[in-house]
């Protein structure tokens, strides 16, 4: 639980910018990979497209922790590369 009260509180900290960004992307990668979206491959694409966003954002965030980085962008690639499968 302190894990938890401490990220919410490192979250608070940062600038408003970054607040936004990061909550408009998750939000629209959990909206459009919900099941009333999966019909069409566009949303599956703009969903993973809106996930890679937010990694990419997190990866610049950590870039101090090298490993943690590395380990966002490399998940953001996956998740360009699904989105660009999707838009296909």
């Amino acid at each position: 639980m302190q894990r938890i009260k401490f990220m919410v509180q490192l979250f608070l900290k940062e600038p408003l910018w970054f607040k936004i960004l990061i909550s408009i992307t998750l939000l629209t990668s959990i909206i459009f990979s919900s099941s009333f979206f999966s019909a069409t491959p566009l949303y599956q694409g703009i969903s993973k497209l809106a996930a890679a966003i937010f990694f990419c954002a997190y990866g610049f965030k950590f870039k101090m922790n090298r490993l943690t980085s590395i380990l966002f962008f490399t998940v953001a690639a996956i998740c360009i590369y699904l989105s660009i499968l999707a838009f296909r």
